[in-house]
Parts: structure tokens; C-alpha cells; sequence
């Protein structure tokens, strides 16, 4: 294993941030790597306190992780964003470039589709989403890539409705959107992505059929939640927020440090870990 000498600095930004798992599971993969002189933190700030915050990093800095509420925010002071990025107007990573540049990235849509292979969905015909919130537009573009078929998105409000609709035209996905109160009608699916906070599909667990398809439920903690332990008792194959935040976190890890295959069991484990202690 070759160690690195040399001084980096990365960390996640957000508001709030105290739960982050990602100062885990990046100096998880540090250690694995060899990387001794690199640390990884965390930074409470909001969309206000962001420009800021950005201008005062030196050249140590190498990337950046980012969730609630930049996002978006941080889009404007960018220099260049990726296509995946720029298809969802959503960026988790920033990568400083040897030149000084800021270059964003959103490694949530690759990483959905890294967990639903790891568990064998390669491909379905149709699928079910619910939830409209920013990850649920990473779904989209995720199924915009293994979904052959019309996506169903179970959502509160008219307003909602209207944002599912304008993201599948522009990712080129067929919706077709319910109200939240049919949303048992999801599990029908063979591929069922569930976006909503912590709570929110507790009162569908005792609706998940004999023989359920896969579940994608985007929560970490708490964990499993009702409807991912429900579907598990019914036979059917479940893939966790963990799942999600390490495969992102994997490609992070390699966009920052040029390193790759970054440790993913590794990173996995420390997850776990931490998680089981809290």
C-alpha cells in the first residue's frame, strides 16, 4: 500500500449536518488507501453562508461534499458542472482541480444505479416512485437509464405533480402520476423507489404484497424502516440509503483522491458500524 504524505482537506457541507455519516465513511477509505495526510470533516452552512465559504479555501482543499439545501445553491459559483449533474440541477461533489477550477458533479444518480446492481436489477419494465422531492428526480434519471417503461410517481400535491411531470420530459421518462393516497398501488411495480422522509410509508408496510418486487427505500436511519422490514418478511429484495450513500460516497472518494476502486467494503463497514452504535 503506498502512503500519501502529502497535506488534503475535504469535507461535507449542510445544514443541518451533525448526522452526517460521510466524515465515516471517507476516512474509511482514506485509511484503506494509504492516505495519511488527508482528513475529512464537517461544516454546518446554509445557502447564505455558502459563497463564503467557498472563497476561503486554500489549495490543500480537494473536494467537497454536499447535501440540504446547496445542492442547487452551489450551481452559480461553479465553473463547470457534468452532464448527470446539470440533467437534475442538483450537485453532491465538488472537485477542486489542480488549476484552481471548481468543477460539480452528482454522484447520487450513478450511485442508485451501482446499488440496484449490486442486488441484481439490471433492467425493468416498469417502476414505481414515492415521493417528489429532490431525490425523487435522481430517480427519474436513474430509471431514465433501466427503465424501459412508464414510471409512476405517488405524490401530496398538484404542485408536485406538476414538477414529476416537467422532470420526465426532460429526462425523457414516461410519468404517470397518483395521488399519495393509491400509493399501495406502487407495490405492484417490480421496482418501487421510495423518496420520503423518515415515517412517511409507515402506514403502507401492512399493504406489501405476498410475492413484492424490489424496494429502493432511500432512508438510512432509521433503520430498516417499517416498509423495508415489511418487505423483507414478504420475500421481496430491499436496497437501503446505506447501499446509496456508500456507493456515492465511493465515487466521491475517487474523484477527490484520483484513486480508484475506491474500498468499498471497507466503507461499507465503517457505515455499519457507526449506524449500530447511534
Amino acid at each position: 500500500m503506498s502512503h500519501s504524505p502529502e497535506h488534503k482537506k475535504a469535507a461535507v457541507l449542510g445544514s443541518p449536518i451533525a448526522h452526517s455519516l460521510s466524515p465515516v465513511l471517507h476516512r474509511a477509505a482514506y485509511d484503506e488507501l494509504g492516505l495519511t495526510g488527508w482528513e475529512y470533516g464537517r461544516h454546518e452552512v446554509d445557502e447564505a453562508g455558502l459563497p463564503a465559504f467557498l472563497e476561503k479555501l486554500g489549495p490543500e482543499w480537494a473536494g467537497l461534499s454536499l447535501t440540504m439545501p446547496l445542492k442547487r445553491a452551489v450551481i452559480p459559483l461553479l465553473d463547470e458542472i457534468s452532464p448527470t449533474a446539470s440533467s437534475v440541477e442538483a450537485v453532491n461533489t465538488v472537485v477542486f482541480t489542480s488549476d484552481g477550477r471548481r468543477r460539480g458533479d452528482n454522484t447520487d444518480i450513478p450511485g442508485m444505479l451501482a446499488a440496484l446492481r449490486e442486488r441484481g436489477v439490471q433492467q425493468v419494465e416498469r417502476a414505481a416512485v414515492l415521493g417528489a422531492g429532490a431525490t425523487a428526480s435522481s430517480a427519474l434519471a436513474a430509471l431514465a437509464r433501466i427503465c424501459t417503461g412508464e414510471v409512476t410517481a405517488y405524490v401530496r400535491s398538484a404542485a408536485r405533480a406538476d414538477e414529476m411531470r416537467g422532470w420526465g420530459e426532460r429526462l425523457g421518462v414516461p410519468v404517470r402520476i397518483a395521488p399519495w393516497d393509491d400509493a399501495a398501488a406502487a407495490f405492484e411495480a417490480p421496482l418501487v423507489i421510495a423518496t420520503t422522509p423518515a415515517g412517511s410509508t409507515d402506514p403502507l408496510a401492512a399493504a406489501v404484497p405476498d410475492r413484492p418486487g424490489t424496494l429502493f427505500d432511500v432512508l438510512y436511519e432509521p433503520w430498516p424502516t417499517a416498509l423495508a422490514a415489511a418487505w423483507t418478511g414478504r420475500g421481496g429484495a430491499v436496497v437501503g440509503g446505506l447501499d446509496l450513500l456508500v456507493h456515492q460516497a465511493v465515487l466521491q472518494v475517487e474523484q477527490m483522491t484520483g484513486r480508484a476502486p475506491a474500498p468499498l467494503a471497507a466503507m461499507r463497514r465503517a457505515g455499519e458500524t457507526a449506524l449500530a452504535a447511534r
